[in-house]
């Protein structure tokens, strides 16, 4: 199943963990696997704390500061620093599924990172 990111920002990190808990309900799956996988090369998928929003800010400026827009970037398209952290974060990540829901821990959620935003984006979702 695919769904649908909208981000507003060029650097975002947007809580898809709803929509991912929801393809996981419709599949039908009580016990399993769940791959998401994120088919952008300046886009990203990670598991991480979604209680105190004050974390994804702070992981968002700390990428950007050891990998800063650079206009010195061979790369013509001038988002170097998109595909650099695209490629740091992952494309995808594997969760497990208990009585039809992703097992994550207290405080984590799942993340779509975008780094070239805004832009309307894919999420490859798989439940096995």
């Amino acid at each position: 199943m695919e769904i649908t990111v909208i981000s507003s920002k060029r650097n975002e990190m947007i809580d898809i963990t709803s929509q991912v808990n929801e393809v996981v309900r419709i599949s039908g799956r009580t016990d399993g696997l769940c791959f998401i996988f994120v088919p952008h090369t300046t886009a990203a998928v990670t598991l991480n704390e979604n209680a105190d929003p004050s974390v994804q800010r702070d992981i968002l400026h700390t990428l950007s500061k050891i990998f800063p827009n650079d206009p010195s970037h061979e790369h013509g398209e001038g988002n170097s620093d998109a595909h650099i952290k695209s490629s740091l974060v992952g494309a995808s990540e594997m969760v497990a599924i208990n009585k039809g829901r992703l097992v994550l821990g207290t405080w984590q959620g799942v993340y779509f990172c975008e780094f070239d935003g805004p832009r309307t984006r894919k999420v490859q979702i798989r439940v096995i």
